[in-house]
């Protein structure tokens, strides 16, 4: 083939990413001169119908959004509402919410490594197809899961759409004896978590850089999770912080032509959210356990290699058994299994750190606690743009070092969308992709 002429291909049945969504390539030459990550899923109307709702649902609303990712939006709308509210809730309670977090970044970062990531690296079309050489490593992985999944069963009543979590902490809090199976399940998972390391340090990394703004939360005392200030940092290595109630200042979304999704800027440039930030501002506060196994994974303070993500992942999940460890180990069940969040008018701002980046709900609530007005902002509308340029980057220093098929440059497209996990949606899992080559 030659880079002359005009090509088309469509490509269905992209089965490593969560949604339905299209890419199109418009490649002339050695260049590509239009690069859309197309989302056609209608429009799921959640802000719109959460407006009218009394200011205690949007928890269990939200929680339907994703089914791999809840939590994040039950805390998100949580801190929202509780900070309309005026309410702070009590340190114990905030406690047994970082565990039920670190369950969902234990499961989904488990998901995306085993079964969407690694077949990359390991030169196979899908997990299954992983099991059949790789079978160990697979199980390790869905154990890992589980691991992830108890503590969603425990404290929030089941794995997908926990039911259990409330405004002001929990309907129910475990007693302390109820614990202790799952702190052995743990202990397991951590060694677990340790193999995963070694697995992902052993990949193949491309070798490719990331030309956008880091935003994570940052916290002064540890890695951000369900807390913290917005922190910024620049390609230029410029650091900065606002305020949760200061993000629709800083981060605008704009409808695009070519996506259902809205696109997000950060004070006008391409930021990127996710596993890649958040180690590049907090890793400084990472456990020794999880510091450890940076070294293992052999990271810099920062990595803007894309490809690397996988490896933040498995650090993070080797951080999120230790942090839910220590919590139980120092667990006394709390005096009260919620503090009141009687209603108020007011608008509320919560941003937490879902497995793929930082998410953001905003509510307004009038007098008797009725919510008037609702914004949520997913990490991965976040980073749609970032993806776009990525790809732009890849896919032009694969056109300078050689003449790819449009096979090739499908699946080198497919994989650099998957360093990102995005969760497009939560249903049919394919790409198309169109490539035009003039």
């Amino acid at each position: 083939m030659t880079h002359r002429g005009s090509r088309v291909l469509r490509v269905g049945s992209l089965a490593r990413v969560e949604g339905e969504g299209s890419l199109h390539l418009r490649v002339a030459g050695r260049s590509v001169e239009e690069a859309q990550l197309r989302i056609y899923e209608p429009p799921r109307f959640f802000e719109a119908f959460l407006r009218g709702r009394a200011h205690t649902e949007p928890p269990d609303i939200t929680a339907r959004v994703c089914g791999i990712c809840p939590v994040a939006y039950q805390m998100s709308a949580c801190r929202a509402i509780e900070d309309a509210c005026g309410v702070t809730v009590d340190r114990p309670l905030r406690d047994l919410r970082r565990m039920l977090y670190c369950g969902e970044w234990i499961e989904s970062h488990a998901l995306h490594i085993y079964l969407l990531h690694a077949p990359d690296f390991l030169g196979c079309d899908s997990a299954v197809d992983l099991a059949r050489t790789r079978r160990a490593a697979v199980e390790r992985g869905l154990r890992l899961k589980q691991a992830g999944n108890a503590i969603l069963e425990l404290l929030g009543g089941r794995a997908i759409h926990p039911v259990n979590v409330r405004l002001g902490g929990f309907h129910r809090v475990p007693a302390h004896d109820e614990l202790r199976p799952l702190q052995e399940k743990l202990r397991r998972a951590a060694e677990d978590a340790w193999e995963t390391v070694g697995l992902v340090a052993g990949f193949d990394f491309p070798d490719t850089s990331l030309d956008a703004d880091f935003l994570a939360l940052s916290s002064p005392t540890t890695y951000a999770i369900e807390d913290g200030t917005p922190a910024v940092l620049r390609t230029d290595g410029a650091r900065r912080h606002f305020r949760p109630s200061a993000f629709p200042d800083h981060v605008r979304e704009e409808q695009v032509p070519h996506s259902t999704a809205l696109h997000s800027r950060l004070d006008g440039r391409r930021h990127l959210t996710g596993p890649l930030a958040r180690f590049a501002i907090s890793g400084d506060s990472l456990s020794p356990t999880a510091r450890e196994a940076v070294r293992e994974a052999g990271l810099d303070t920062v990595c803007r290699n894309p490809y690397r993500s996988v490896l933040v992942r498995a650090v993070e999940v080797v951080y999120a058994i230790d942090e839910a460890l220590r919590i139980i180990a120092a667990y006394e069940p709390p005096a009260r299994p919620h503090v009141d969040v009687p209603p108020r008018a007011g608008t509320g701002h919560g941003i937490t750190e879902a497995p793929r980046g930082l998410l953001y709900h905003r509510y307004r609530l009038d007098p008797e606690g009725t919510v008037t007005d609702a914004c949520l902002v997913p990490p991965t509308a976040q980073n749609q743009g970032a993806i776009e340029d990525d790809l732009v980057r890849i896919v032009e220093r694969t056109l300078a070092e050689g003449d790819p098929t449009d096979e090739e440059l499908t699946r080198l497209c497919e994989r650099a969308i998957r360093n990102h996990d995005p969760c497009i949606s939560c249903s049919a899992h394919f790409l198309d992709l169109t490539i035009d080559r003039a």
